[in-house]
């Protein structure tokens, strides 16, 4: 008996039955032919299927073909028209849309920018979407795996089966997409993958997963599309209105989980880090708080910096509304939000991206470009177009839907250099022999390009540490185009300096001094990060010398140095009242120490600080200039006392910034000024109430009109010891 043209070829069958069709959307679904509309489905489990209207119909009975669930049947319908589909098996019966009776979402324009690189909006059409198709409410899935044979969508929603959500696939892009009829957000999947050479891969987490299950567990969340009611308005208006550099900047690093615990043991939800971080870092004056990797990973002992889920806030601390909540508190309170940012590299968990259609896609096929020796993780492929788009898309994500202020990129050092933390032999040099990244050069160039062009206030922050020229550099001069760079080397040479006793200082004296070399090569950030508090390295107070006066009268006199030198301000958790044992990602900070007094005097001393470098221009309105910096006091190696000038505009009053780094006392010490008269001090880490020895200068000095070290005028100060002053001229009408 000859096989009617409309019945499906065997082969197709078994290959769908398999789960090893290229083209389910080829053979599912309903389709026109010379004998009239069939509709074919595979319903694994099923017995009977039959095809109903919408309004419950019926329309008739499809044949049963194969044991496992395939039915195909001609429907008196007409093409197009939505059906439903009625399923039993003896023991059930169920009703459902049928998934292969809809058309794609996605559009030739999206196969276009996402193979050009150029899609900026890619996070609106990869990944999960509850969204209303053809008229029906449902979630749309779209992944990209060109290499792949089949994938298919899996879940609660349809038993984990890969055999039930195969899906369409864009030849000319390489995206996969399906619409699920029903699927609504908290819906828990992943992508079953068939890899290029036939085997079945272990189940993929959704590189554009808006969220993800708390660790272990390692799946994709359908996330809500509901709009969130930003209260934001008057923050962003200001922040695009800024210029950056000339703005104050004193940044809060923050470690999410082990900032404070709830109950001891576990993590503060959003909302209650809204409730408790937010007001305690405008309180303490900081003007940005900045997170370390909040992206999903799978290990807390990675501190966020190995993340596996770039578009999910971790749940470790709730859904991504409530970090939209969280930011949208911190803008209402005056603080801008800074994330760290990771396309260095990515872990290669089975569930991520390493080896995702069954081999290289995101990472750089090139092991010698590809793999991290370091840290055991994959360097993604930048020359990749694609590869590119997903990580810019990733950026401006961030900026769009999450209004985040600014993004601190992450390991920019490894990017640059092919053979970075590689012996000769590992690495591969260009063709000229150079051993410089272009492809992550030109990344970079574009992501800065673009978020600056997008998102106007918005700052990006390089941690770079090498002597690469032009990090902050516009990109149409030559450069990366970053807004800042974390000053490595100014860091490291002070730490040292301050680790020394006092008696040995007056021998190191440049490296205080060399930083003035080159602090306005590049725009700074000076860092005292989380990595100067771990594997060893002590806190801050800690490095301090000396018993506990000398240690915390250290530390005071070293961050109103380091606040009142060119550059913007980064302080990690718990530096701020003086941790003493170095920081663990596993506990709390120990506030319990504000119970005594040198770690609540040095708190308040952090908060005075940065109260008075907010509100003076000369503090910070020419940081990445070179104007607005003098020296007074250079050369004093023997004393160990240092003073500059800092000068904001022209109508600013300068401030004048004296250090002693040495236990003596320094009693009438002269020293050349710009302009006679009244120099109001107008902080004193000395001061009683910070745990000093209360020396001063009675609220200020007269300088006279009497030339000295070169500048017009003198003043004979009181320097305590281990202590930085601030002077502010006080004469009005100065020109």
């Amino acid at each position: 008996m000859t096989r009617p043209s409309w019945r499906a070829d065997p082969s197709e069958i078994a290959a769908i039955v398999a789960a090893r069709h290229g083209d389910p959307f080829g053979v599912l679904g309903p389709h026109e032919t010379g004998d009239g509309l069939v509709i074919r489905a595979f319903i694994p489990g099923a017995q009977t299927l039959a095809v109903e209207t919408t309004q419950g119909q019926p329309v008739g009975a499809l044949d049963w073909v194969h044991p496992d669930g395939f039915f195909e049947g001609l429907a008196p319908m007409d093409p197009g028209a939505p059906y439903v589909l009625a399923a039993s098996n003896g023991q059930s019966q169920w009703r459902f849309l049928d998934p292969y009776a809809f058309p794609p979402v996605l559009g030739a324009m999206d196969d276009h920018l996402f193979v050009e690189g150029a899609h900026r909006k890619l996070y609106e059409r990869l990944g999960a979407h509850v969204t209303r198709h053809m008229g029906v409410e449902g979630t749309n899935f779209a992944v990209w795996a060109p290499n792949a044979r089949r994938v298919s969508v899996v879940g609660d929603f349809n038993q984990w089966d890969g055999r039930r959500a195969q899906m369409r696939k864009r030849v000319d892009s390489g995206i996969w997409e399906i619409f699920l009829p029903g699927v609504a957000a908290g819906a828990v999947y992943k992508y079953e993958i068939l890899g290029r050479d036939g085997n079945l891969l272990p189940l993929k987490a959704d590189p554009f997963g808006f969220e993800a299950e708390l660790r272990p567990s390692t799946a994709s969340v359908v996330a809500s599309s509901a709009p969130y009611q930003w209260g934001d308005e008057s923050h962003l208006r200001a922040r695009a209105a800024r210029d950056p550099r000339r703005a104050p900047m004193s940044i809060y690093e923050v470690h999410l989980p082990s900032w404070r615990k709830a109950d001891g043991w576990r993590f503060l939800t959003y909302d209650e880090l809204a409730d408790q971080l937010v007001p305690y870092a405008a309180d303490m004056g900081f003007t940005h708080i900045e997170l370390l990797p909040i992206n999903e990973h799978p290990l807390d002992a990675s501190w966020g910096y190995q993340p596996i889920g770039l578009f999910a806030p971790t749940r470790r601390h709730g859904d991504a509304e409530g970090f939209k909540r969280f930011v949208d508190r911190a803008h209402q309170a005056g603080l801008g939000v800074i994330l760290d940012w990771v396309p260095a590299h990515f872990p290669t968990d089975e569930h991520g991206l390493a080896q995702f259609d069954g081999g290289p896609l995101y990472e750089h096929p090139d092991p010698r470009r590809g793999f991290h020796p370091d840290w055991n993780t994959a360097i993604y492929d930048y020359g990749r177009r694609e590869v590119a788009n997903f990580l810019i898309a990733n950026a401006l994500y961030w900026c769009d839907r999450f209004h985040i202020d600014a993004l601190r990129v992450d390991a920019v050092a490894s990017m640059l250099y092919l053979d970075y933390s590689r012996k000769p032999g590992e690495w591969a040099p260009n063709p000229d022999g150079s051993n410089d990244n272009k492809d992550a050069v030109a990344f970079l160039q574009n992501f800065n390009t673009l978020v600056y062009g997008l998102y106007p206030g918005v700052v990006t922050i390089a941690e770079e540490s090498t002597s690469w020229a032009g990090v902050t550099r516009p990109v149409d001069m030559g450069g990366l185009g970053f807004g800042f760079k974390w000053n490595m080397g100014w860091m490291n040479d002070t730490l040292r300096y301050m680790s020394f006793d006092p008696v040995y200082r007056k021998w190191r004296h440049n490296e205080i001094t060399f930083g003035l070399l080159y602090a306005f090569a590049e725009n700074f950030v000076l860092p005292l990060s989380h990595d100067e508090v771990v594997h060893g390295k002590g806190a801050i107070v800690s490095k301090m010398p000396g018993d506990e006066w000398r240690r915390f009268a250290g530390a005071r006199a070293y961050y109103g140095f380091m606040w009142g030198h060119p550059g913007k301000k980064l302080l990690f958790m718990g530096q701020e009242f003086g941790q003493t044992s170095e920081w663990d990602y596993a506990r709390e900070l120990e506030w319990g120490l504000l119970a005594h007094a040198f770690h609540k005097g040095l708190h308040d001393f952090i908060r005075d600080l940065n109260h008075l470098y907010r509100s003076h221009e000369a503090l910070h309105g020419r940081d990445c200039e070179s104007e607005g910096f003098e020296w007074v006091v250079v050369d004093d190696a023997e004393s160990s006392v240092f003073a500059f000038l800092r000068y904001g505009a022209d109508h600013a009053r300068p401030i004048l910034v004296v250090s002693n780094f040495t236990p003596v006392p320094r009693p009438n010490y002269r020293l050349g000024l710009p302009y006679a008269g009244r120099w109001r001090e107008i902080l004193n880490s000395d001061a009683s109430p910070y745990g000093g020895s209360g020396q001063g200068n009675l609220g200020g000095v007269d300088a006279k009109e009497e030339g000295f070290a070169g500048f017009p005028a003198m003043a004979e100060i009181q320097i305590p010891p281990l202590a930085t002053l601030f002077f502010e001229f006080d004469n009005a009408g100065l020109q």
